[in-house]
């Protein structure tokens, strides 16, 4: 009975303690607010750093871009070495050359061929030198001068009895007026095989000059850029591409000639053959009517 007012005051005071600490709900509320409070007042304000980051990106930006060589062939021939433009202007000048033999070439042997064939169509019914020559007229030409050298040494000739020789004589002097028409109408040809044969490498002359002259270059600046090197090696390549633009064609064009001049020689052996056939008729009908006249003198 004396221990329960003891009791009764321990259960009081142990209530009155507990009511008297704070909830674990009350803690965490009042500890959230220090807890985020710490790092806002610790960071940078975010504009600043926006602002920051934006100044460098504009500078970059307005950074003035490095202008592009112009790599034009025009330009490439202006600024390239002093030894490599003339290599440039030479192979051009080739260039030149081989096209108008091209067209000139192209209009003489047409003519001649054309010319040719009418006269030996105006002479395959002739039964001798004369009306042959009177068949062509007074033009010139391979046949002509063929039937003149013919008459000529018919004429030289006369009162030797010797056939053999005449045509001997005759048709050596055919040989001669046919190479000399070969030569005249070859006239030409020789300069399209040299440039179609020294173009190319004239041209690698002049790149090989180039680019020596770049790595000199690359040498003195000190760089391997290839901002650098390039244009000095573009303007030594242009002057390889402007050998093969005047090697190729000359090429071409030389054996496209080759062919057309074997024919028109083949056309200049035959007038030669027909100028022989007709020299050999009229020593014949010569030879005829001298019997004849011997005949008739006799039977007088």
């Amino acid at each position: 009975m004396k221990m329960f007012p003891f009791r009764t005051a321990f259960v009081v005071t142990f209530a009155l303690a507990t009511a008297s600490l704070p909830s674990p709900g009350h803690a965490q509320q009042n500890a959230t607010p220090s807890a985020l409070q710490v790092p806002v007042q610790a960071a940078p304000p975010a504009p600043a750093t926006t602002e920051a980051a934006a100044i460098p990106a504009e500078s970059k930006l307005l950074k003035p871009i490095a202008a592009v060589p112009d790599m034009s062939p025009w330009s490439m021939f202006q600024s390239a070495d002093v030894l490599v433009k003339a290599v440039m202007v030479g192979l051009a000048f080739a260039s030149l050359v081989t096209w108008t033999i091209f067209i000139a070439k192209m209009v003489e042997m047409s003519l001649a061929r054309r010319r040719l064939r009418a006269a030996l169509r105006k002479i395959g019914e002739a039964r001798s030198l004369a009306e042959a020559q009177f068949a062509l007229g007074a033009g010139e030409g391979v046949l002509p001068s063929l039937l003149a050298a013919a008459m000529r040494e018919a004429r030289l000739s006369a009162g030797i009895s010797s056939d053999a020789g005449i045509k001997e004589r005759a048709a050596s002097n055919f040989a001669e007026i046919v190479r000399a028409e070969a030569r005249r109408i070859r006239l030409g040809m020789g300069l399209l095989a040299t440039i179609g044969a020294t173009s190319p490498f004239v041209g690698l002359f002049g790149t090989v000059w180039g680019i020596m002259n770049s790595f000199i270059g690359i040498s003195k600046s000190q760089t391997t850029n290839l901002a650098v090197v390039a244009p000095g090696i573009a303007e030594a390549l242009l002057a390889t591409a402007l050998g093969l633009v005047a090697a190729i064609p000359a090429v071409i064009i030389y054996n496209h000639f080759a062919r057309v001049t074997k024919g028109y020689l083949e056309l200049v052996g035959r007038a030669s053959g027909a100028s022989a056939r007709l020299l050999s008729r009229d020593l014949d009908r010569t030879h005829v009517t001298s019997a004849g006249g011997a005949r008739s003198r006799a039977a007088e």
